[in-house]
């Protein structure tokens, strides 16, 4: 007993310095992947043909009994058994299975060692991508404010650690890498922009089994419009309605509108496009209207503008005048309407409610709140009356009349031709009086029709080269002449034997004139004595 006893230990002990030698030549050992959960076999070599006595052990700092082809010997766990009679096969794979593994073979009196090292690979599990954002919606989707910094990151469970890939897709565009093919597992963008705006992959991928997984997150770059909302009110084609509508343009995404009633902020109604619809009992003139817009970036307070609604007021000319066969235009001014009225024009006499038309006799235009009604070739019995303009929204109506007079025309070349014929007859009897009751004005008045100058002379010349015949005239005529000669001035007086010349300047200077005149008549006062001297003595 004590031979044999001596002859098994150094047996064992070459057993085991032999698997030490195998452990140290790991370079030569077989190399199988194996992944968690998951099943595998390991090949004792790569021989063929019948098997010995096949024995396998797990390697740790002691050699551990597995499994063996001997039915005799159990296997350590149930999870292990043999596959053709040398192959081991391992059921539900964990993390702690892996390790080097040694199969033993012993044929032929001959023992074979073959090395395998088993590496077990788990992942990538749990893949998420986290994204400092400003916030997140209710599906998940995350959102940024323009301009902001955003830092993403991926995280997932795997053994060994995995190597992960970043890829970015636009809307409406393919899938790309993100960066120079960015593998690294977090990153920053500092300045967040429109064109960013997408979905971003984390692809985790291990290197040791090369299971990979993704996981994909929508992230979206919102900015508030730049400039305040605008609020309007519009009629409906019936008038029976009023819509409401509040525009905030310029932002994304659409902001929620928000419309009260002012004073007292009670709610009109609640919507993401702004239009509200108001009937007839909402509706009274000078009432106000708030839209509060709000985005979801800001400001909190929201933004807001106020529409006040009115009804018409009317201005025109109430009498208009046309003759016969002319034209004329009514007028219609429309002030403080908002929304802005419908104006129109009836006829209220010959059609009493009936819209007039823009036809050949009727011309319409209207400019901005200003209406006008051109009637053409006007007729008494048809265009004779009064017209109604009459402006309507839908917080009230008014209307205005304008009375129009058809007249027959005047001859007015008639009228004015009778009134020059009595100014010149006038005239003509005024001249005639003064040219009868007055010869020296109607003497001034001829000097200034003929257009004097100081050139201007009258000269008196009494000739001795006369004809007898008048020097014998009778004495009463003499007399007679001697009173016409005071009358009229200048004239010629006469001398025995001599030549009197009597000038008188005319240019238009009446005192120094008359004082001529009286010079004259002393002087031919004087020659009259002398004539009547001589004519007393004897001839």
């Amino acid at each position: 007993m004590a031979a044999g006893s001596g002859t098994t230990a150094p047996r064992i002990l070459l057993c085991l310095g032999a698997l030490l030698a195998l452990w140290g030549a790991a370079d030569l050992q077989a190399v199988v992947i194996g992944e968690d959960h998951e099943n595998v076999t390991l090949q004792c070599g790569n021989l063929s043909g019948p098997r010995g006595l096949v024995t396998w052990y797990r390697n740790d700092s002691d050699p551990t009994f597995l499994l063996s082809s001997n039915s005799s010997l159990p296997p350590a766990e149930p999870r292990f058994s043999l596959v053709n009679g040398s192959a081991l096969h391992i059921e539900s794979l964990r993390l702690q299975d892996k390790g080097n593994y040694t199969c033993q073979e012993f044929l032929l009196n001959k023992t074979r060692w073959f090395p395998v090292c088993l590496q077990v690979a788990s992942g990538p599990y749990e893949i998420q991508v986290n994204i400092s954002t400003t916030g997140s919606l209710p599906n998940g989707t995350h959102y940024s404010a323009k301009g902001t910094q955003v830092d993403f990151s991926c995280s997932s469970s795997s053994s060994p650690p995995s190597m992960v890939e970043w890829w970015f897709q636009a809307p409406g565009s393919r899938k790309e890498p993100f960066g120079n093919n960015l593998t690294a597992s977090c990153f920053t963008l500092l300045q967040m922009s429109q064109n960013l705006q997408g979905n971003y992959t984390c692809l985790a991928k291990n290197t040791l089994s090369g299971r990979h997984q993704e996981a994909t997150t929508e992230l979206l770059v919102y900015y508030p419009p730049p400039s305040a909302p605008q609020c309007w009110a519009e009629m409906s084609p019936g008038l029976a309605t009023l819509q409401l509508t509040c525009h905030w343009e310029g932002g994304y995404p659409a902001p929620n509108f928000l419309w009260t009633e002012e004073p007292g902020g009670a709610v009109v109604g609640k919507s993401n496009l702004g239009v509200e619809i108001l009937n007839q009992s909402q509706l009274s003139d000078g009432k106000k209207f708030k839209c509060v817009a709000s985005h979801i970036l800001g400001p909190e307070s929201g933004a807001s503008c106020v529409v006040q609604i009115r009804s018409p007021s009317l201005l025109s000319n109430p009498m208009k005048t046309c003759f016969v066969g002319g034209n004329v235009t009514l007028t219609c001014q429309v002030s403080d309407a908002y929304p802005p009225a419908r104006i129109v024009w009836l006829r209220n006499l010959t059609q009493p409610g009936v819209v007039i038309l823009s036809s050949s006799h009727y011309v319409i235009s209207q400019q901005g709140q200003s209406s006008t009604l051109t009637i053409r070739n006007c007729s008494t019995h048809l265009d004779d009356g009064y017209y109604v303009c009459r402006a309507e929204n839908a917080v009230g109506v008014r209307e205005v009349d304008i009375w129009l007079s058809v007249k027959e025309p005047v001859n007015i070349g008639g009228i004015v031709g009778t009134i020059v014929s009595l100014l010149l007859l006038g005239l003509a009897i005024v001249l005639g009086l003064m040219l009868y009751y007055s010869p020296v004005f109607c003497w001034k008045v001829g000097s200034t029709f003929r257009g004097q100058d100081t050139g201007d002379v009258m000269v008196l010349v009494d000739s001795e080269e006369e004809e007898e015949g008048e020097e014998e005239e009778d004495a009463a005529e003499e007399e007679e002449a001697e009173e016409s000669e005071r009358e009229e001035l200048p004239k010629e007086a006469r001398t025995h034997g001599h030549i009197h010349h009597v000038t008188a300047l005319v240019n238009g200077n009446l005192e120094q004139m008359g004082n001529g005149l009286l010079i004259l008549e002393d002087d031919s006062s004087e020659l009259q004595s002398d004539i009547i001297q001589e004519e007393d003595g004897p001839v």
